[in-house]
């Protein structure tokens, strides 16, 4: 699994690991029931403490993309995650904030609509 990750940026790396492993998943690069890394294998590729990558791993569980099995470790979850209030209410505010910002760093309408409409591409959303 190949992730990328930028060590000096101010965002946490578990974030920046949960956020590469969606990615993955919403690309199809992790299918469902494929087992992630274990923690300590993922830690020592990365190069990092084994709890970050547990940290990471419990966010992802927490927000339903992952099952966490003591046998079989990390597994990608049945997706996509049934549509639910709070999950939708959760997306609505991050999409206000980024639009927010977007209009602030002089983003036009049109610009933002388009590059959400190639991200719903890449990611194979045919809505």
């Amino acid at each position: 699994m190949i992730l990328n990750l930028d060590f000096n940026s101010d965002k946490p790396i578990y974030i920046q690991i949960r956020e590469e492993i969606i990615k993955s998943i919403a690309k199809g690069d992790l299918e469902v029931n494929e087992s992630l890394p274990s923690v300590r294998a993922l830690a020592d590729e990365i190069g990092i403490n084994l709890h970050t990558v547990s940290k990471a791993y419990n966010l992802l569980k927490d927000e339903g993309y992952i099952n966490i099995d003591r046998r079989k470790g990390a597994i990608v979850n049945n997706l996509p995650i049934k549509k639910e209030e709070s999950n939708f209410n959760n997306i609505k505010e991050q999409i206000e904030l980024l639009v927010a910002e977007s209009y602030l760093k002089g983003i036009e309408k049109d610009e933002f609509i388009d590059l959400c409409e190639n991200y719903f591409k890449m990611y194979g959303v045919k809505k």
